[in-house]
């Protein structure tokens, strides 16, 4: 059997956004300042905000805690703000809070809170949780181990374009786990990884090409047309 292998990582996404904005005054006063540079006048804006139940604030100051940006460093105090958000079903902090259980940052690392949290947002279409989920059914943290689940997370996350979704779904394809081996189809999605620059997907690709009939190949190339013209769905 070829010696693939999967990009086995975590996603992570701590950065400072502003996803499901609520539109207030303050709240844009307190962005702008952030953007440029000014989180002193973002933590006074947002505090208020936070604690009156504003889900974009509250994630926003998970993130400044997280990070240190405009205030000391605290990892529990980013875990409280991203929580509040989460259980508001704000899928950016849901992503956030998964991470922090899954490396047991600010809390007990837990695998399969991880996981609940991952899958909060991930149902609701992010594709870094639903990589992670990939990941974590692929060897089993949280989960029980389980392929075809694992494969399911990736091509959704893969049909998004995200690449290292792409990459570890072409090594499945390849390797036949959760999936019927197919080399035409794992050479379709670790090229769209490799046009990403993922250098372990480019590595993987060619080991695949060296088994494959010209016709194979022609065969994949013409289906990576066609994936590309329809944005990833369906392929």
């Amino acid at each position: 059997m070829r010696n693939l292998t999967a990009t086995i990582c975590l996603a992570v996404a701590l950065l400072l956004g502003s996803a499901g904005v609520s539109w207030s005054q303050d709240f844009q006063k307190g962005l702008a300042a952030a953007h440029s540079g000014d989180f002193a006048t973002a933590l006074r804006e947002w505090t208020p905000l936070a604690k009156q139940g504003n889900a974009d604030a509250q994630y926003n100051l998970g993130v400044m805690y997280n990070e240190g940006k405009g205030v000391p460093q605290d990892d529990k105090t980013a875990v409280m703000w991203h929580r509040l958000a989460a259980e508001q079903g704000y899928a950016d902090a849901q992503y956030n809070l998964g991470y922090m259980y899954d490396i047991g940052r600010g809390v007990p690392q837990n695998y399969k809170t991880a996981v609940k949290w991952y899958k909060l947002a991930a149902k609701q279409g992010y594709a870094r949780a639903q990589y992670n989920l990939g990941v974590m059914h692929q060897i089993g943290e949280g989960v029980p181990q389980d392929y075809k689940t694992a494969v399911k997370w990736y091509k959704l996350a893969a049909e998004q374009g995200y690449a290292d979704a792409q990459g570890n779904l072409g090594a499945m394809y390849a390797m036949g786990q959760g999936v019927i081996q197919d080399d035409v189809y794992a050479h379709m999605w670790l090229s769209f990884a490799a046009s990403s620059g993922k250098e372990n997907a480019s590595n993987n690709r060619d080991m695949v090409a060296k088994d494959m009939t010209p016709s194979q190949l022609e065969t994949a190339q013409k289906l990576a047309r066609e994936c590309v013209r329809k944005n990833y769905k369906g392929c």
